[in-house]
Formats: C-alpha cells, structure tokens, sequence
C-alpha cells in the first residue's frame, strides 16, 4: 500500500483467524486476519527490499521486491496532512446518478444500527491525523454529500477538533445549495517552515466540472514571485492531461483543459512552484508535464470508501515526498475493502492507482 522514506506498509484482508507472515528484506511481521496492516518502520532510504507473504504469490499488488523513497536532501522542515472526498451526510456508496450504471452495482449503505459510514471513515482518519501531529491540514472539498448546513457542520465537528492547523476549501457537492458554502475566501496561503501551500477554489456551483480564475493564476503567481521557497498547491478539482488529453469540446470532469493551460503554464514560469494536489475523481494519480519541468500534478483518492486514503507531505530543505496512506481502524478498514467492489468490481483496481502514483519523492 505505502513506501516511505523509512517505511514499507503492506494490507490485506483475509479470514477472520488467518495469520499471515510478511517479509520485508530480513525484517517480519505477523499479523492476523481478517483485517491486515504490517507496517516496516527503521528502514534505509532508496533501497530495494525483498518483499514477501508467506504462502501467497507476488502479483501486481504484491511485488516481489519494493524500493523505499529517496530522501530529500537536507532537514525536515514540515510535515502536511490532507484528505478530500469526506462526504459527510452520504448515505449510498457507488452511486453514479447514470441509471443503468446503478443498476448493475453494487451499491453499499451502512448496515442497520451502525453509525453512518463517513463518521466511521472520517473520524479515523481524524484520529491518524491527529497522532501524525502534522504542522498542517488541509482537506480538499467534497466535504459534504449535498451541501447542507447540517453536513457541513458535521465536517467542522470532526475535522476542527484538530483544531487551528485545519483548513479546507469547497468541492462540487458543497456547491449544491449554497454557491458560497465553505469557500473559505479562497485563494488563501499557508505559510509553514520552508514551504507555502497555495489553497485554490476549483469549483463552478451547480456542476461537477471545474475551473480555475484567471485572478486566481495570477494571485498563485504573483505569491511565488514574492517567496523563495518552495510553493504546493492544493484544490479540489485535478488538471486535464495539457500534453495528451482529447479535446472533445464537452465539460471535463476536472478542470476545463483551457483553464488547465492556464495554471499548468504558470508553473512553468515559476520554479519554485513544485506541485498541485487534488481529489474530486476518487483515485490515485499522477500527471506530469514537460513543459511545466515535470512537477507533480496529483490526484489523491477518497476518504470515504476503498482504499480511505489520506496522504502526508514531508517536506525538506531539497525536496518532498507524498505518502499516501489507509486508515487501519478495523471498522474503517472492513467498509473501504466492502467498497473495492463497486462499479461492477473495477473500482478497487481504479482507486488505488498504482505504488507510483501513491508514493513518490520530489526534488528541488
């Protein structure tokens, strides 16, 4: 599932008494089922380990061997938490709103007299989060399910109880009702030790398409213009493949691609704006394009369901690594491995995107 810098974590779901046995080069751990998180800590960056489960075949999940991420040069200067796709107040996982899609499935809903799913989900990630201890946390829209009052101020019970390190700007679904819900005066810096993180709104109210102002473009480079550190940028909406994307004319489901132009060129002007981080799609992903130096533009997968990512950003006086991770609460982990099935069992393979797309190490 992870590799870090120091790190290696491998999950699995299996029987309810199955023990399993992994490997990692001569390091081993023991877990039992049904709910599986081996977690290698103390290891040397960039180096190939051996990687093994007793008893189960390497497949493209499980590799035989994995390579921890390069380490930035110099100090740790900050650490960076975020999450997006939290919907609170939903109540049926795998919808589409395409009939015969849903028709085919399967759709999941929280069993009668367990707690609402999202509660579940968020509030372990809320927990992970808070033992992280990060300098900042920055959830990235779809906070709520259709916009409401009552979702939202559901999002600020569980997520404000991390209290002022917090922030978080709108997604498509807070838009529904209210065209100003959660905005959060956006675009809006944080300024941390070495790093600024660029807080952007991507949203056009009514639509689940995106967009990003020209003021806003400007006002992004405009404050990279005024660091010499390092600036991240985080939305709700990814950016249309700028290099190899087909232009059909119709709305994009991320950022329109004339739009994507626009602040995939910015970057290309500004060498101290080193990444853009994302959700809205419900998968892990990353682009990279050669005119803007091949930074990382990424895609971070829901919180919600399969796998209920949250990613950490750990940031160094030569460069960051992006560590996308699952909550490992058993009643989180049982609801997100239930989802993996949904749109006719293709979602587990589409969210989880593959190890390069989670786990990576950027340099400046």
């Amino acid at each position: 599932m992870t590799v870090g810098v120091d790190e290696v974590v491998v999950t699995a779901e299996s029987g309810p008494d199955t023990e399993l046995v992994t490997r990692v080069g001569a390091h081993e751990f023991t877990t039992i089922g049904p709910h599986h998180v081996a977690r290698f800590t103390g290891l040397e960056p960039d180096t190939e380990y051996e990687l093994t489960v007793v008893d189960v075949d390497p497949h493209p999940f499980l590799p035989a061997t994995v390579r921890t991420l390069a380490r930035p040069d110099g100090r740790l200067l900050a650490t960076v938490a975020t999450a997006n796709d939290v919907h609170f107040g939903e109540v049926r996982c795998g919808v589409t709103g395409d009939p015969a899609q849903d028709a085919k499935g399967p759709i999941f809903t929280a069993a009668p007299g367990d707690p609402p799913y999202p509660l579940v989900m968020n509030h372990a990630v809320v927990d992970e989060m808070r033992a992280l201890a990060p300098d900042a946390i920055v959830v990235k829209g779809d906070l709520t399910a259709i916009g409401s009052e009552e979702e939202y101020g559901a999002f600020l019970a569980a997520y404000g109880s991390l209290g002022d390190s917090m922030h978080h700007v709108r997604g498509n679904h807070d838009a529904m009702i209210d065209p100003a819900m959660a905005i959060e005066d956006t675009p809006y810096a944080i300024e941390l030790d070495g790093v600024t993180l660029a807080v952007l709104d991507t949203v056009i109210p009514g639509t689940d398409s995106g967009t990003i102002s020209r003021d806003q473009v400007q006002w992004l480079e405009d404050l990279a213009s005024a660091r010499s550190t390092p600036v991240v940028a985080f939305g709700h909406h990814p950016v249309f493949d700028v290099e190899h994307g087909l232009r059909t004319g119709r709305p994009y489901f991320g950022i329109q691609p004339d739009d994507s132009d626009v602040l995939v060129d910015a970057f290309s002007r500004h060498d101290n704006l080193v990444g853009y981080s994302a959700g809205h799609t419900h998968r892990n992903r990353v682009r990279r394009f050669e005119r803007a130096r091949h930074v990382p533009f990424g895609e971070i997968g829901a919180t919600k369901d399969f796998p209920g990512a949250w990613a950490e950003y750990r940031f160094y006086e030569g460069g960051y690594t992006q560590v996308v991770r699952r909550v490992a609460a058993p009643d989180a982990f049982d609801w997100a491995e239930r989802t993996r099935a949904m749109y006719e069992g293709a979602y587990g393979v589409y969210a989880l995107g593959s190890l390069d797309d989670r786990c990576f190490t950027e340099r400046y």
